[in-house]
């Protein structure tokens, strides 16, 4: 790729990042390519369709957690691990606004640009959750796909005005209704920075 398409792609990827964390994954292409001082075409002709701009932009963030979940299974107990994973989880996807209704979407969606992702973020959490589990840590009843409804739904209520005060503490909620020692998840929390409060 020559240097000024690089220069444009890698410019419209900012600009988009900050558009959907002021305004949503439904934010216009052409308001992208004006804020990046670009035409529309060029940024058609990155990302010919919404989803491929949002796959571009959102693998990077897809990969470091799936790959954060993957330091964790080696580092960290089982409980510690689950709950560390879901709390990064639901931060970032409430920090792009409606990111998840895609990511469901597209989990169900072979064709989708964002499903490789989605399905391998999935998996990592799926991988933690059954690590928890093997260890009596984490109840049995639930999978990895309810641990990615269940990220999903923490982060819708971050994205709401009222509730977005209420987060940290249904995060921790929870947390706690997923562990058979509640107590290890509170003594994770206390470690670390909660979600927003």
């Amino acid at each position: 790729m020559r240097a000024d398409a690089r220069k444009n792609r890698d410019q419209l990827l900012a600009v988009a990042g900050t558009a959907i964390t002021e305004q949503g994954v439904d934010v216009s292409l052409r308001d992208i390519a004006r804020r990046a001082d670009v035409g529309l075409a060029t940024l058609l002709r990155h990302f010919p369709t919404r989803e491929a701009l949002l796959d571009a932009l959102l693998r990077t963030s897809f990969d470091e957690l799936t790959a954060k979940a993957d330091e964790l299974e080696r580092m960290s107990e089982p409980e510690d691990a689950l709950v560390s994973w879901l709390r990064d989880c639901v931060a970032w996807t409430t920090e792009y606004r409606g990111v998840t209704v895609l990511m469901a979407a597209a989990i169900e969606d072979s064709e989708s640009a964002l499903h490789a992702s989605c399905v391998t973020l999935r998996a990592a959490g799926a991988r933690l959750l059954t690590r928890a589990q093997a260890a009596g840590a984490a109840r049995t009843d639930i999978d990895g796909t309810d641990l990615f409804a269940l990220v999903a739904a923490l982060a819708w209520l971050g994205d709401q005005p009222s509730l977005a005060p209420r987060a940290g503490h249904l995060f921790e909620v929870v947390a706690s209704a997923i562990l058979t020692n509640a107590e290890s998840g509170n003594a994770e929390a206390e470690r670390r920075p909660g979600v927003r409060s």
